[in-house]
């Protein structure tokens, strides 16, 4: 299945794509795409709908049809960093024997096309499409052999930076990460039965035509099983918690010279069977 919540910010509900990609509607069967909803038997109840019987909403998703984050309510948004050996290698960074967490606060969490606004006075705001993971039963202390089976699907992120704050201003990476709008999701989360390997996708991401980010999940030091068994070490995951799993090289920072998001500039990024996003920079 591939959900999705629709309508506009704020006002969104749950729906699902149907054979011919159109939205239809859930809200008769759950209340958001998020808690409960994402646990095995709340998916399970999902597919047992005829979905060619619900309600057909209005618009082409991400044509004339809003579509928000794709997960409501999230509680935490976790983060890996440096989870590509060729991106650590880009940023003069070891390549870590354990993955680097760190988090997104939750009010970054966009629509997958919504305008990013960059922070004011922000010089070096970067991108990084990355594989995001949504977790689907409460995971806590679970090993890697049993990892996958408390994943509900996976998503598109974009791990939006501000380099400066992230990197200069001392403390921790949070800083840079957790601004408004600076983790759009979606445009659907799909479920993990539809993806047969999370390890061999494919993951691009463009600014204003040019191509930066030309990547594969397939080159990600931890796998998502590794990454939800260390998470689940330190805290206790719901359903309904995002963790994003790090990007592959071609950021900007690493360009030379670094190329940051300035006003006026049009974002594009995609992961293979997860769709694609498209954000309009807005200068701070």
């Amino acid at each position: 299945m591939k959900l999705v919540r629709y309508g506009s910010v704020g006002q969104e509900k749950p729906g699902v794509l149907d054979s011919d990609g159109r939205v239809r509607d859930l809200s008769a069967h759950c209340d958001d795409i998020g808690g409960e909803t994402l646990t095995p038997r709340g998916l399970e109840a999902l597919r047992k709908i005829d979905i060619s019987s619900l309600p057909l909403i209005d618009g082409i998703a991400q044509k004339d049809l809003r579509l928000g984050a794709c997960v409501g309510g999230v509680d935490k948004f976790l983060a890996i960093g440096l989870n590509y050996a060729d991106h650590a290698a880009e940023s003069g960074m070891d390549v870590p024997t354990e993955p680097v967490v760190f988090t997104k606060w939750t009010n970054c969490i966009a629509g997958p096309d919504d305008d990013l606004h960059l922070p004011p006075g922000s010089e070096a705001s970067d991108w990084e499409v990355e594989l995001g993971i949504v977790i689907g039963s409460r995971a806590k202390n679970i090993s890697e052999s049993d990892a996958l089976d408390h994943i509900a699907g996976y998503c598109l992120v974009n791990d939006i930076s501000e380099r400066d704050w992230q990197l200069k201003r001392g403390g921790t990476w949070d800083k840079g990460k957790g601004y408004d709008g600076f983790g759009p999701i979606g445009p659907w989360l799909v479920t993990a039965d539809e993806i047969a390997d999370p390890r061999a996708l494919k993951m691009w991401l463009e600014v204003d035509g040019h191509r930066y980010q030309d990547g594969s999940t397939a080159t990600m030091v931890f796998g998502p099983a590794e990454i939800v068994s260390y998470c689940s070490r330190f805290t206790t995951l719901q359903p309904g918690d995002l963790i994003t799993t790090g990007t592959p090289p071609g950021v900007g920072m690493a360009q030379k010279p670094p190329a940051y998001l300035r006003d006026g500039q049009v974002m594009r990024l995609g992961i293979e069977g997860l769709g694609e996003q498209t954000q309009r920079v807005i200068g701070g």
